[in-house]
C-alpha cells in the first residue's frame, strides 16, 4: 500500500466487497457494492472515479483531481493530447451508467459496454494514447476477438468499439475522429446468413410445445402459453403487472418493457386459465416493489433478471432437458420467433406487428391510429388452431 497523509487503516480489497469499509473516517467517498465502483454525490448527481481492483487510492487521486470542477458545476476536463484508454473507458462507462441511474439503459446492456471496455483495454493496455491507434491496431483487435466470437457476436462487439470512441469524439476528447481502417467492420450479410444456415431454425413444432405445457408447472406452463399467445419473452413475462391483464375480457395490455412500444394481444381460453391459478396461489412478494407483478418465484422474488442466465432461461432449459429437446440455440425466447413465423401465416402482418410490439416505420403507422380486434383476434387464432388441432 502506497503512503497516504491520511490515517493507515486495513486495505479494504482484502475484505468482502460487500462489507468494504472506509480506508479511515473522514474518506470522502462511498463504495456502490452492484458496479464495485466508488463515487461521491456532487450537486444531487451521482459521479464515479474507479473501480475496487484499482484500488481506493486510484479513485481518491481521481476524485481529488476532479474536485473543483464538479463542485463548481464543471465538467472535467482531459487534455486532449494526452488522453488515455483508461480515461476514455471510465468516461464512457460513467456516461452509460448516469442513463442505467435515470431508466434510460438496461443493467444488461451496461454490462455489454462494460465488457467491451475491457476488450479494448486487454487489446491496447491502460496508458495507450487514444491518438496513437491506428487501423493496423483495429485490424489486431478484430483478429483478436474473432477468434472466440461468432460471427453475429463479431459484429456486437465491433459496433461497440466503434460506439465508445465515436463518444470520445462526440464530447469533444479527441480532436477528430478515430481512423479504423477498412477492414474493421461487421462480417458481410452474406457470412451472418451462412451462420443462421449453420445453426439452424430456432422453432419448436406444435407437439413439443404441448409436451412442454403438460410437464411444465404452473408458473412456467402459463409463460410458455404468453410466448406462443402474446409472443412474450423472458423480460416480458418476468415484469408483467397484473394490472396490465384484464382476465374477464380475455386481453393484456402491456407495452414492451424494452421498447415502450404499446401492444395489445387477445389471450386465449388457456392462457386466461393458466393466469387464473398462478394469481390464485401467488407467494407473498418479499420485496414491496414486486408486489404487482404476476410471476413471483417460489422464494417470494421477481422472475425479472436483466442477463443471459435468468431464472426464466433456466427453468426453460431444465424442462426442455427433461423432456429431450435439445436442438442448438433454441430456448424460451424461441416461442416468440413461433409467434412471428406462425401468426405471419394469417397474412396479415400489420396485426401481427401490433402483438409482438415491433415498431413500425412505415408512414402508414403514422396515420393508423388503432387497429380493430377482429385482426388481432384472426392472427392469435390462428396460431392456437395450429397448436391446438382438435380444440374448437
Amino acid at each position: 500500500m502506497s503512503k497516504q497523509s491520511t490515517p493507515s487503516a486495513r486495505d479494504p480489497q482484502a475484505s468482502s466487497e460487500s462489507t468494504w469499509e472506509k480506508p479511515y473516517a473522514d474518506f470522502p467517498l462511498s463504495f456502490h457494492p452492484h458496479s464495485k465502483r466508488f463515487y461521491k454525490v456532487i450537486r444531487g448527481k451521482r459521479h464515479y472515479f474507479g473501480y475496487l481492483r484499482d484500488g481506493w487510492q486510484a479513485a481518491l487521486e481521481k476524485y481529488q483531481g476532479q474536485r473543483d470542477d464538479l463542485f463548481a458545476g464543471r465538467t472535467p476536463r482531459t487534455t486532449t493530447d494526452g488522453l488515455t484508454i483508461k480515461d476514455l473507458c471510465n468516461r464512457f462507462l460513467t456516461a452509460k451508467q448516469d442513463l442505467v441511474d435515470n431508466g434510460e439503459l438496461s443493467p444488461r446492456t451496461f454490462r455489454d459496454n462494460k465488457d467491451t471496455t475491457d476488450v479494448i483495454v486487454e487489446a491496447f493496455g491502460k496508458t495507450r494514447l487514444v491518438s496513437d491507434l491506428a487501423a493496423d491496431d483495429f485490424e489486431g483487435l478484430r483478429r483478436r476477438i474473432a477468434k472466440t466470437l461468432g460471427p453475429v457476436a463479431l459484429g456486437n462487439t465491433i459496433q461497440r468499439v466503434r460506439g465508445v470512441f465515436k463518444y470520445a469524439f462526440e464530447t469533444g476528447l479527441i480532436a477528430a475522429p478515430v481512423r479504423f481502417g477498412p477492414q474493421f467492420k461487421r462480417p458481410k450479410a452474406k457470412v451472418m446468413r451462412a451462420e443462421r444456415h449453420k445453426n439452424g431454425k430456432k422453432m419448436f413444432d406444435a407437439g413439443e410445445i404441448r409436451r412442454m405445457l403438460d410437464a411444465a408447472g404452473p408458473q412456467l406452463r402459463a409463460m410458455i402459453l404468453l410466448g406462443i399467445n402474446c409472443g412474450f419473452g423472458n423480460n416480458d413475462c418476468g415484469t408483467l403487472p397484473i394490472s396490465a391483464l384484464d382476465l374477464e375480457g380475455g386481453w393484456h395490455n402491456y407495452a414492451r418493457p424494452k421498447t415502450a412500444i404499446a401492444r395489445r394481444c387477445p389471450l386465449w381460453p388457456e392462457t386466461v386459465a393458466a393466469l387464473r391459478e398462478v394469481i390464485a396461489s401467488r407467494p407473498t412478494p418479499k420485496d414491496a416493489a414486486d408486489k404487482g407483478l404476476v410471476f413471483i418465484t417460489k422464494y417470494g422474488k421477481s422472475w425479472h433478471k436483466d442477463t443471459p442466465d435468468n431464472p426464466i432461461s433456466k427453468e426453460m432449459r431444465k424442462l426442455l432437458d427433461e423432456l429431450g429437446i435439445q436442438r442448438k440455440g433454441t430456448g424460451f425466447y424461441a416461442l416468440r420467433h413461433m409467434t412471428e413465423t406462425i401468426g405471419g401465416e394469417a397474412k396479415d402482418q400489420v396485426a401481427l406487428n401490433h402483438i409482438m410490439g415491433h415498431a413500425d416505420p412505415s408512414m402508414a403507422a403514422v396515420y393508423r391510429e388503432e387497429i380493430g380486434d377482429d385482426r388481432l383476434r384472426a392472427v392469435v387464432e390462428h396460431v392456437r388452431k395450429w397448436l391446438f388441432p382438435t380444440v374448437p
